[in-house]
């Protein structure tokens, strides 16, 4: 994966706040469509196995292939939420697509690919600032709680989660970048890594807000109507 250091920045929780040194990752573009579908509850989790199923279509070339998904039975060869360990930001490639722009619905999907090769899960939803604000944007109330549950994503494997996109005020804001990290199991953030959203075609993608949300990682794109 081609990084480059851009700027550095924090991503703050309710309880931490962390100082992160960001990298730019490339996105690419998207065709899926959209339907909130949440992880909910403490279970076992689920698993996402990038050994079979084909690359989504305009997705970024980075996520080299598509994912079926199994739910975690602690049993067999494959590595369970209980065996694998926790998703490093360097270790996963990103990209975002900028949907629906200006349209009801607006969101930026943030599709994460599991680059390295052993499994790692991801829990709860991403923590995420847009542009050069300094605030973590908070989580759905549209989108159940995730709890602590853990999605297990295998080599190759991808997870999704989106950030639903609201300009209804004055105080706008635009910008086509963002700033995303991995949470743990306590809800602290990781280090946090630059991206630029960009539209269906590949091209950088502006976007403007003055409040947005995000969902939790999950195995469906969110929003995909």
């Amino acid at each position: 994966m081609r990084t480059n250091r851009i700027r550095a920045t924090v991503l703050a929780t309710a309880a931490t706040a962390l100082a992160l040194s960001l990298t730019a990752c490339g996105g690419g573009s998207d065709s899926g469509s959209d339907g909130a579908k949440a992880d909910s509850g403490k279970g076992a989790g689920t698993t996402v196995d990038g050994s079979k199923g084909s690359q989504d279509s305009g997705e970024a070339s980075a996520e080299t292939s598509g994912g079926t998904v199994q739910a975690d039975s602690g049993q067999g060869s494959g590595a369970t939420a209980a065996t694998a360990q926790p998703c490093k930001g360097d270790e996963m490639s990103y990209s975002v697509l900028h949907r629906f722009p200006a349209e009801q619905g607006e969101h930026l999907l943030i599709t994460a690919v599991n680059a390295g090769t052993k499994p790692c899960w991801v829990t709860s939803y991403p923590s995420v600032m847009l542009g050069d604000t300094t605030d973590v944007l908070p989580h759905t109330s549209k989108d159940a709680d995730g709890g602590t549950a853990k999605v297990t994503i295998k080599p190759g494997g991808k997870v999704y989660s989106a950030v639903a996109l609201f300009a209804d005020g004055d105080q706008t804001h635009t910008s086509s970048q963002l700033s995303l990290a991995l949470r743990d199991q306590t809800g602290d953030s990781g280090p946090g890594y630059d991206n630029e959203a960009f539209d269906g075609k590949g091209a950088p993608s502006e976007f403007t807000w003055d409040t947005a949300e995000v969902t939790n990682w999950n195995t469906a794109k969110p929003y995909d109507f």
